[in-house]
């Protein structure tokens, strides 16, 4: 009889260090260095013909949407190149002429595998064939399509209850996939679908629903040009979305005004140097920011409260601060807010920010003159305890200034993945939409479930506590993108079965249920042909539009699928063809998907011809000033309150980040020049005075640690880098250290993990 094997993988990584180099920080972004490792990433990964041929493709009207952030496109795109140095980045890593195969599995075992970094399982190559990790095996070996169909099929059907299944989305998804994939998960017969917002922009989502009606940002990348002040907020776009500051070079040159608020001051708002013009490439480039208020980690709510106390205090004056027209006819809660703003103490609001007195001065100077506002943001307001709380607060201050619903100003949450949006635009949501349901059983013949599903936190503790055991997930990484490491690596090892659609190596593929498959699928910027037929398929942007998407590149291998087709095949091969809906004709066919959409999607209308070129945009209500759905049919002013962390005296606040070298979970290298770190990721950034406190010096190897509700988390090995960040506040890599961010500490109503504020320990290495 053949002896079980017990899996041992590593399911956070080494920890062994490699040569760190730590220089002064890059004080430009892009310019020629950005020009430079774009050539070199992209020749090395995709060759000279390929590289030249998708590059000058990629977010062209009649190409492919990039596979990196969702910042949109302009309407008339550069004819030298429509990318960023990361978004090349992204392309290169999913169009690598390096593939593997069942062979390559057949050599590592997954416990090999799983010793070796991100980093290095990420540069293995593509996955160009179906394959399947079998109970009691440590090595991958290949299945045929239609056997991993059957397997999934079989583990499904022999469920109590659908809800014992969770199915995740990623944002690299298109729309049509998403669709198809959301259909099939409601007529299994659960909601339980969470998706990568839930761990990002779950917050924006919940606090612009609550305040304007809609959970999506107001503004158009036009709106950026002519905007008199642009508030950036928790955000680095010079590294997550760097084409977001050749719109922020085109306001300044218009006279904008560009505040940054963050613990970090970081390159791409210090200087850009744009590689499409002669002042980037051979001059002294772009200063963007105009003021950098450093703030504490997780205090712009009171950063926000002062300033909005002092421009009510002008306002009291002559009346000429603040939007009353705009206020009487659109809002409510103004004058409980006037009177909120009295219990709230100056000297009190000034200490929690940690900025200088002069500084918000000079914040306040400058709002109380302009009202054409935009606010950004991301995870660095969206991930804490009181993120919801917080995104209402700038919600108040554009609501103050009347710079909603008009041009040159609004709401600008930017998203992360590259259709993250448009997953839950065309119905990837854990929550019942009883409109959406009823359209579902109108043009789909099927009725939808009505239970509530499950979200990207409470399908970690389903798993873990044996409340499911079949992990399905659209793309992504989910055990490295998810909070508390070991918690969520214990929580897919309880599943009796994990599939993964992907197209490269990562952690989750190693660390799985008893039995794991990869359904390897097309990158974004391959051709999708079928019977000789081209297929498009369709993404929204961050700013909500539609638009085509046309691969040009040869497929990595004739064995992989679509996405649509993958789940047309799998709903099809579920019902045994006997369904009202023709799973795999819809799989096939994306005019089919398209139709239906465009009939149980909300705001989608003749998709296949108006996402054609610039696509078109889905209805906004706030940017049409309709608040219509919400009490008294006004925009909400709200009442927030102060975050209080309770930090011991030993503790110190930490913010997750990324580095230069990484998308999400991917991570393309080990350099994040733009902060001066070469060839290491295991550093922690720290005040000096902290690390005198502390005794560490620079380069010392400290392990960290984080204690909630008496249990202490810890990640090991990590060198001090002595860095200019407020004292109280240290930042470092994530994925790294996610085994440090509690699965059950979130913020309240949208259940986003507190990557962005997690109180540790800093403890020498013995």
């Amino acid at each position: 009889m053949k002896k079980k094997i017990e899996r041992n993988v590593n399911h956070r990584g080494p920890v062994k260090f490699q040569e760190l180099e730590f220089k002064d920080p890059v004080t430009h972004a892009a310019g020629k260095l950005g020009i430079r490792e774009t050539v070199k990433h992209t020749f090395k990964e995709m060759g000279v013909v390929d590289s030249m041929r998708a590059l000058f493709t990629i977010n062209q009207q009649d190409g492919f949407d990039c596979p990196s952030c969702a910042w949109p496109d302009p309407e008339h795109p550069s004819k030298i190149g429509e990318y960023c140095e990361n978004g090349a980045k992204a392309l290169a890593d999913e169009a690598t002429h390096s593939h593997i195969d069942a062979a390559f599995f057949q050599k590592y075992s997954v416990e090999e595998l799983s010793e070796l970094s991100d980093f290095q399982l990420n540069k293995f190559g593509r996955l160009i064939e179906p394959l399947v990790l079998r109970e009691g095996s440590i090595h991958y070996e290949s299945i045929s399509w239609q056997d991993a169909f059957e397997l999934i099929s079989e583990e499904l059907r022999g469920l109590d209850s659908p809800n014992e299944a969770i199915f995740y989305t990623s944002g690299r998804s298109s729309n049509e996939a998403a669709f198809l994939y959301g259909m099939f998960v409601r007529a299994y017969g659960t909601n339980n679908m969470p998706d990568c917002s839930n761990m990002c922009h779950e917050s924006s989502g919940v606090a612009l629903d609550e305040t304007l009606g809609i959970g999506k940002g107001s503004t158009k990348l036009e709106d950026f040009y002519e905007a008199e002040v642009v508030i950036i907020a928790g955000q680095n776009p010079g590294t997550n979305h760097p084409r977001m500051l050749s719109a922020l070079e085109k306001c300044k040159e218009n006279g904008g005004y560009i505040i940054a608020i963050n613990p970090l001051e970081e390159t791409g708002l210090v200087n850009f140097k744009n590689p499409k013009n002669i002042k980037g490439l051979l001059g002294s480039g772009e200063d963007i920011a105009d003021l950098h208020l450093a703030v504490n980690i997780n205090q712009d709510i009171p950063l926000v409260k002062l300033i909005l106390k002092r421009l009510a205090e002008k306002d009291a004056l002559d009346h000429t601060v603040f939007d009353h027209e705009f206020l009487e006819e659109y809002t409510q809660g103004y004058s409980e807010l006037i009177e909120d703003f009295k219990s709230f103490d100056e000297k009190e609001l000034l200490a929690l920010t940690g900025v200088s007195n002069e500084k918000i001065n000079q914040a306040v100077e400058v709002l109380a003159k302009k009202t054409k506002i935009i606010v950004c943001w991301a995870m660095g307001l969206t991930q804490h305890k009181n993120g919801v709380e917080t995104i209402r607060e700038y919600v108040n201050l554009l609501l103050l200034k009347g710079a909603i619903g008009k041009e040159n100003a609004g709401t600008c949450p930017v998203r992360g993945h590259s259709n993250v949006q448009g997953d839950r635009s065309v119905g990837i949501m854990h929550f019942v939409d009883e409109d959406l349901n009823e359209r579902i059983k109108k043009h789909m013949n099927f009725d939808p479930p009505t239970e509530k599903g499950i979200d990207v936190v409470e399908s970690m503790e389903a798993m873990h506590d044996g409340k499911a055991s079949v992990f399905f997930a659209l793309g992504g990484n989910f055990l490295m993108a998810a909070s508390d490491t070991d918690y969520t690596a214990q929580a897919l090892n309880n599943c009796k079965l994990t599939v993964q659609i992907s197209t490269k190596l990562n952690r989750s593929h190693l660390v799985t249920g008893k039995k794991a498959l990869i359904l390897p699928t097309f990158g974004r910027s391959e051709k999708d042909e079928k019977n000789g037929n081209l297929r498009f398929l369709t993404m929204e942007s961050s700013m909500g539009r539609i638009r085509q998407s046309k691969g040009v590149l040869k497929p990595a291998s004739s064995s992989i699928m679509s996405e649509p087709e993958i789940i047309g095949n799998l709903g099809h091969t579920f019902f045994n063809g006997n369904h009202p809906v023709d799973w795999k004709a819809m799989g096939e066919d994306y005019e089919l998907i398209r139709e239906k959409i465009d009939l149980v999607a909300k705001g989608f209308e003749k998709t296949s011809e108006r996402s054609k070129g610039f696509g078109y945009y889905l209805p906004n209500n706030a940017r049409h000033r309709d608040f219509s759905m919400l009490p008294n049919g006004k925009a909400q002013i709200t009442l927030n309150k102060l975050p209080d962390h309770q930090l011991q005296e030993d503790e110190l606040m930490l913010m997750t980040i990324r580095s230069h070298d990484q998308f999400n979970t991917t991570i393309y290298g080990l350099d994040d020049r733009y902060r001066g770190v070469y060839n290491e990721r295991r550093v922690i950034f720290m005040n000096q005075q902290d690390m005198e406190k502390r005794g560490l010096k620079k380069f010392e190897i400290v392990n960290l640690s984080s204690t909630y509700d008496g249990k202490k988390r810890m990640a090991y090995k990590f060198k001090v880098l002595p860095y200019n960040i407020p004292a109280g506040n240290t930042a470092a890599y994530f994925p790294e250290t996610n085994p440090l961010v509690p699965y059950n500490h979130f913020a309240e109503r949208s259940n986003t993990p507190i990557s962005k504020s997690v109180k540790i320990r800093i403890e020498k290495e013995i």
